[in-house]
Order: structure tokens, then sequence, then C-alpha cells
């Protein structure tokens, strides 16, 4: 593997299903896939369990259907999945790039494909409707922002703001300075 990777690639952690109360712990490095366990158990018999590890490197894990099957059970099939192109050596470089550089990239894109890229998973989702997003955006489309118009958006929200027209901006705008002026003399 590429010596620029991190030395964990993957980790999630979760509670086994209903009725388990144990706990289980998933790591992927550039070499092994590791599997933990704590048996969380009111059960007199199970309370002096220890702790448990499986270490596999990224061929055996392949082979090692025990293992799989109690990562599907625990953490889903499309973690199992991913766990296998990790091995398998398919990265998503994408989802190892930081927020702020992806927000970055995303800007750039028109319109429909930021629908589109955020309809990919809940991190997209989350960046794609994102005020930082959005207030890039519109940066990028007006000549300047007043002050006027970042107390609105502070208000509405960058993306509620690049979605209104003109008009009903202005019109916002109008309204809050009138907000302010009556507070100023005293009204409420």
């Amino acid at each position: 593997m590429a010596s620029w990777l991190p030395e964990t690639l993957f980790e999630i952690v979760g509670q086994g299903p209903a009725p388990s109360k144990d706990y289980y712990q998933l790591l992927v490095t550039r070499s092994q896939v590791i599997f933990r366990w704590w048996k969380i158990s009111l059960r007199s018999e199970h309370r002096s369990t220890k702790p448990g590890e499986a270490k596999d490197t990224h061929k055996e894990f392949v082979e090692n259907s025990h293992l799989q099957v109690q990562i599907a059970l625990i953490f889903g099939a499309r973690i199992l999945d991913y766990v296998f192109s990790l091995c398998e050596g398919k990265f998503d470089f994408l989802e190892r790039l930081p927020d702020n550089l992806l927000l970055s990239i995303i800007s750039y894109l028109d319109l429909e494909d930021i629908a589109k890229l955020s309809q990919t998973s809940h991190r997209f989702a989350k960046l794609c409707m994102s005020d930082e997003l959005w207030e890039q955006i519109v940066r990028s489309c007006c000549d300047t922002i007043t002050p006027d118009m970042r107390a609105v958006a502070e208000d509405m929200g960058w993306r509620q703001m690049f979605f209104t027209n003109k008009l009903q901006l202005q019109r916002q705008i109008r309204k809050r300075k009138q907000r302010k002026g009556s507070q100023r003399k005293g009204h409420p």
C-alpha cells in the first residue's frame, strides 16, 4: 500500500444487535483487520469474560468467512463491503479529503451536480447543504456582500438566500432595517 496513507484506514465502533449489550470495534490498518469485543452481561457466568481480539492480515480476512459474518451482523453489509475494498487496495480518496477542501471543490460544481452529489452519501449531503458551501457560492455570484446581506443570510441561511429572488431579498433587508430602527427608538 502507498506509504502516504495513514496507518489507520478505517475504524468503527458499535453495539451488537438487540438484545445484546456487547460492544465491538473494527479497525482496518495498512496491513491488518482488527476486530475487538467487550462482553457486557448481567449473567453471572459472563461477568468474568475478558475482552477479545481477532487480528488478520488483509489476505487472511478475505478468506475468513466467520469474521466476515460477525462484521456483517454487527456493522452491516455496507461496512463489510467497504472493508473488503480496503483489503483489496481500493480506496475512496474523496472520503479522505478534509471538509474544507471538499467544500472548495464542490463550490465549482453546477447546481444540478451539487444536488446529485448530495444524494451520494450522508457526508456529501451535509456538505452540500452547509452554510459554508452556500456562502462560497453566493460570494462567487455577487460582487459585494453588504453587512445587511450578511445579516439576512445569517438569519435565513446562505442557501435560502441564494435561492431567494432579488426583490424578496431587498424586502428582507428593508424589513430588517425597519426592525433595527424601531428597536433603537425603544419600540419592541
